[in-house]
């Protein structure tokens, strides 16, 4: 089966969410990102034990600094699914690219076209 998502979602993998760091989603903001989503294991089904909860302790972190420094927090978002739901991590790639594009660029885009 052939995955439909929106061309503009670039997937990085990694073997755990848990090797996802603060700074790995905050350096996707500064590198250009309007918006990034982390998608793990269902909570309690994560074969590292609990990387997936670190990863939603990270991104729920992630949303607080970006709304310190004046972006939405709901830039950034996690997902919980198992490997067998192929549609519907389609599904959120639609609904994450939807709600980024309502919020419009990232900010920083027009700060750094601005100091350039």
């Amino acid at each position: 089966m052939r995955l439909q998502y929106p061309s503009n979602i670039k997937i990085i993998r990694v073997p755990c969410t848990g090797k996802v760091d603060i700074i790995h989603l905050l350096r996707a903001f500064q590198k250009g990102a309007d918006g990034v989503y982390v998608v793990g294991c269902l909570e309690g089904t994560c074969h590292y034990n609990e990387g997936n909860l670190r990863a939603k302790e990270r991104v729920n972190r992630t949303k607080g600094l970006l709304e310190e420094i004046g972006m939405e927090g709901d830039r950034v978002r996690m997902y919980n699914l198992s490997s067998a739901e192929g549609p519907t991590f389609a599904a959120y790639a639609r609904e994450m690219t939807e709600h980024i594009k309502k919020l419009g660029p990232n900010p920083l885009k027009r700060h750094s076209k601005a100091g350039s």
